[in-house]
């Protein structure tokens, strides 16, 4: 088994899937065009339940923080925290930059990816304070996540999945995407879940 390695795959509920997070148990998906939230089944796909993803009116990258959800809205401009229980509003920001695609949770701080700046923030999620900003490798920034130490990321122009140092965005390895339209990212502890609004399907990635 190789870096990259598909697993498994199924198709999304989606005409245009977008943002992708685990929860500890379960996918949470968000659909950009239809303005939807679903929490997935990661063995098959199966809806176990769908959400308006309203205040978010073009929800994009998904983060889970141990707690809450978190989904950016890039026309919108926010980031913003929801409960995941109901779907409903706990908090939200205005995102560092113009057009917040990715996020990632580390543990402590949440990670935003931006399409307009091509850059990465270290925000506080707090009150979205920038920690720090990093240029991203490529043009069209998508998808984050954090898995052992590392910053994965996806770039929708290159069709590249990237292992990024989160001290300074150094690429630390990559490996090409499954399909053209690569957008974001969950780990699960093992591996990596990858989602593409091409395709249509969440592929499972081996890390090896």
């Amino acid at each position: 088994m190789a870096l990259g390695d598909v697993l498994r795959s199924f198709a999304t509920p989606a005409s245009f899937p977008t943002g992708l997070t685990f929860d500890g148990r379960t996918l949470w998906m968000s659909e950009f065009i239809a303005q939807t939230v679903h929490q997935l089944d990661p063995r098959d796909g199966t809806i176990i339940r769908s959400f308006p993803s309203s205040p978010a009116t073009r929800p994009h990258g998904m983060a889970f923080d141990g707690r809450s959800l978190w989904v950016s809205d890039s026309t919108g401009n926010r980031i913003i925290q929801m409960d995941p229980a109901d779907f409903s509003e706990v908090r939200r920001f205005v995102a560092p930059g113009t057009e917040p695609t990715g996020l990632a949770h580390d543990g402590r701080t949440l990670w935003i990816a931006d399409q307009d700046a091509d850059q990465i923030f270290q925000v506080d999620p707090r009150d979205g304070t920038v920690l720090r900003a990093f240029a991203t490798p490529g043009t069209d920034p998508e998808g984050l996540t954090f898995a052992g130490g590392s910053l994965w990321h996806t770039d929708n122009n290159s069709d590249v999945i990237y292992q990024l140092n989160p001290r300074d965005g150094t690429v630390r390895r990559s490996f090409a995407a499954i399909a053209t339209a690569p957008r974001d990212l969950a780990f699960d502890g093992r591996t990596l879940w990858h989602i593409d609004s091409s395709t249509g399907l969440i592929y499972q990635l081996s890390l090896e």
